[in-house]
């Protein structure tokens, strides 16, 4: 852990309260998110601390098979007529954004194949002209990239990757066939490490100088690898990989550019109904929330970027729907934990056929609907109770189960609950969550507005002791 990256509050912190691995406080350092010391991120949509956005290309289901799903009814957010490509929500795959440089499966470069033989000026140029032609010039949407052949840092280029690795070193050795092979491997990744950083760095900047309202950032990002290695593996902790935190440090160039960071959450079938599932959930959060805590879009410390996981309606490689166990697991998590809302993703296989189309609005309307509603009513709820409006709900011990929707609040059997009473609800609120203010809003329950030419250090630092004594 690299402690000169941390805000001075939460260093003193560290000196204060010195937390062994496992906390009676509940809070395992480095394993979960710094205190709030900085404003959250601010919500997505006017009065909606969580939102629920659609990133499926179902369209065809109305204009094919006339089969409509009425999303706006869930309050779940979507482009005009459900187009894939829209004002709201924009992904862009590596064919529609530039010159991305990959190799391909059939072995041919492409763009180069690999960062450091790319093209940047075309590749931004070409870009440029292409996000003018796929977005209005006030577009404040999300915009994501998603661009998975390879990965910046040398280390994560691993299985099918490996290729990439393999690629670079033979171009060092056409240039510099003297080196030994410590020293190929050293120069090759350097080279690699710096292209990569250089391609990625200056299309986030170019989209958002173009687009600036528009939350940029690249899918899969920032990465936990946390995978269950098997079903029947009773230790699994959901902790990211050794070493992540120092990798995802090692991106700061990334973070600094990113407006906001897209982490997906995908469940494998093997994970359906478990609660392993919400430990890998939770730590790949916990981690993207970390890093949205400590780096921010051009150094900009009011806020933190927000988080916006990516989820599935199904699990992994399949079109098996998540039941409601699993979209607690899911949405439920990532609600609780403070993100600013979930992206749901799928595939053009939910819209190919009139029967497809059939079983996703059915889902749609008695399972996935109703819960998102219920969430974001309660994520809504909490912010006025708790945050008088101004701040977002998040668990004051996040490794607990504690859930912000009024079905979901005590437990992780969404078939087993009975509603409670407002007014045990709005206890549940106080006794297991607290405030994360929205830009320009300070105290415990962000009642207060910021004096903006007060201190920083010693706001940031009163509120954040404030916030741990409440813990």
């Amino acid at each position: 852990m690299v402690l000169f990256h941390f805000p001075l509050s939460f260093l003193l912190l560290f000196s204060l309260y010195p937390l062994s691995p496992a906390s009676p406080h509940g809070v395992d350092l480095p394993h979960t998110p710094l205190p709030a010391v900085a404003a959250a991120a601010g919500p997505i949509l006017r009065e909606r601390p969580f939102v629920v956005v659609w990133n499926m290309p179902t369209a065809q289901c109305h204009t094919r098979h006339n089969i409509h799903l009425d999303l706006s009814a869930f309050d779940i957010v979507e482009n005009r007529e459900q187009r894939f490509l829209g004002q709201k929500m924009t992904i862009f795959y590596r064919d529609r954004l530039g010159k991305y440089p990959y190799l391909s499966r059939g072995g041919e470069n492409v763009n180069g194949g690999i960062p450091q033989l790319s093209d940047l000026s075309a590749h931004l140029s070409l870009a440029r002209s292409q996000i003018s032609a796929y977005l209005q010039s006030n577009f404040d949407g999300l915009a994501v990239i998603d661009w998975e052949e390879w990965r910046p840092l040398w280390e994560r280029n691993f299985g099918t990757k490996m290729e990439y690795r393999r690629q670079s070193k033979l171009l060092v050795r056409q240039e510099r066939p003297d080196l030994s092979e410590r020293a190929t491997t050293l120069l090759a990744k350097k080279t690699f490490e710096e292209n990569a950083q250089k391609f990625m760095e200056g299309t986030l900047r170019m989209a958002v100088t173009d687009r600036p309202k528009g939350l940029w950032g690249f899918y899969g990002f920032p990465a936990c690898f946390n995978n269950q290695k098997q079903k029947t593996d009773k230790s699994y902790t959901g902790r990211c990989h050794a070493g992540t935190e120092e990798q995802n440090d090692h991106l700061s160039w990334l973070w600094h550019q990113s407006t906001a960071l897209y982490p997906s959450i995908y469940l494998p079938p093997g994970l359906a109904g478990s609660t392993d599932a919400a430990l890998m959930v939770r730590h790949r959060l916990l981690e993207a929330l970390r890093v949205a805590s400590v780096w921010h879009h051009g150094n900009n410390t009011n806020q933190a970027t927000p988080v916006l996981p990516y989820a599935r309606l199904a699990f992994t490689h399949t079109l098996t729907f998540l039941n409601k166990t699993d979209l607690v697991h899911t949405l439920g998590e990532s609600a609780a934990l403070g993100a600013a809302g979930v992206v749901l993703w799928g595939e053009m296989k939910f819209a190919q056929s009139k029967n497809q189309c059939i079983l996703l609005k059915d889902y749609v309307h008695t399972v996935l609907g109703p819960f998102v509603q219920s969430l974001r009513s309660d994520s809504k709820h909490c912010s006025l109770k708790l945050c008088n409006g101004n701040g977002r709900c998040t668990r004051r011990r996040p490794s607990s189960d504690h859930m912000i929707s009024s079905g979901l609040a005590l437990t992780f059997n969404p078939n087993e609950i009975n509603l409670p009473s407002d007014s045990s609800h709005s206890k549940a609120f106080n006794n297991h969550f607290l405030c994360q203010c929205y830009p320009g809003w300070t105290g415990q329950e962000c009642q207060e507005k910021k004096n903006e030419n007060r201190d920083n250090r010693k706001s940031l630092i009163k509120g954040t002791l404030a916030i741990w004594n409440n813990k």
